[in-house]
């Protein structure tokens, strides 16, 4: 039941405004109930309680009906509404808005990387694997698999925010694994990720998977290739930056300078720091298990 509040809810508040009535409606609960078993429960006469049952049925909270068999000279009495829904004339906590981008793996804008190291289409590998200069190819914005042993690749994603939005989550989806020749499916990386270059997390890769098919991965694709990875979602919220509800910094949405810019810079890297420096693959759209790329979400609220 979904009320407002206008003079035409007032008979269900009104209802609802009496202990006695709050308890026959908890006494009924999913079943049936005849006037006696609610005023033998209430200690009350039959009377009072059918005024009670009345009150409640013209407000449309309940119903009443002849019963069967040996009850078939009782009023049977039972619930009409399962919830009631209040709303109020100004939210509060309003319901966020939300901008989405779908990036593409080969439409990076800047990236420095080492062999083992390449790019792969859904139709085949652009130019030559293990040579960096490749990932500059003409054809590498159509990549849907991109692999590197250590280095970065960055993307900028247009930020969709207008003046008049304030940021409250940005959701970062992709599926990774890490790099190895052939395949090696307990292979750890340290994957540093960066928006609007800070550091927000390193996420451990586990390994590069190859022990079955990726859903989508193309049959051409050799079987001993890297052919699925893990789908991760980043979220940097007003509290702090996890990653599947697991917090990893303390860096917040308001860190991330989003209304200062008309973009948001996203990188990987595998660092050469790092502790597992076992490289990065990047799936999308057309190899995997999820079949979809970079996808971004910001989620808003307008200003008051």
């Amino acid at each position: 039941m979904q009320l407002d509040l206008s003079k035409d809810s007032l008979p269900v508040l009104e209802a609802l405004a009496s202990n006695t009535r709050m308890e026959i409606i908890r006494f009924i609960g999913s079943g049936k109930k005849s006037i006696g078993e609610i005023a033998q429960h209430l200690k009350m006469s039959n009377a009072i309680t059918t005024r009670h049952v009345q009150k409640m049925e013209d407000a449309g909270l309940l119903r009443s009906e002849r019963g069967i068999g040996s009850n078939r000279n009782k009023k049977m009495v039972f619930l009409k509404v399962d919830d009631i829904h209040i709303s109020f004339p100004e939210k509060i906590y309003q319901e966020f808005k939300l901008h989405t981008t779908d990036l593409k793996i080969g439409h990076f804008v800047d990236f420095s990387v080492s062999p083992t190291c390449g790019l792969a289409t859904t139709k085949n590998v652009v130019g030559k694997a293990d040579d960096p200069k490749y990932f500059m190819d003409a054809q590498r914005v159509d990549a849907s698999l991109l692999w590197f042993s250590e280095g970065f690749v960055e993307y900028k994603i247009p930020n969709l925010l207008k003046e008049d939005q304030d940021p409250e989550l940005l959701e970062i989806s992709f599926e990774i694994a890490s790099e190895f020749p052939l395949s090696n499916n307990i292979w750890p990386s340290d994957i540093s990720i960066y928006v609007n270059d800070l550091k927000v997390a390193v996420y451990t890769v586990p390994g590069n998977f190859s022990d079955t098919r990726g859903r989508y991965t193309p049959d051409w694709w050799d079987d001993n290739f890297s052919q699925y990875g893990l789908l991760k979602h980043l979220r940097i919220n007003k509290l702090d930056t996890g990653i599947d509800g697991q917090a990893y910094s303390e860096i917040t949405i308001n860190d991330l300078g989003l209304t200062k810019s008309p973009f948001i810079t996203l990188r990987f890297a595998v660092e050469s720091d790092a502790k597992n420096k076992g490289g990065l693959t990047l799936f999308g759209k057309g190899f995997g298990n999820y079949n979809q790329n970079i996808r971004i979400n910001s989620y808003y609220l307008d200003k008051k």
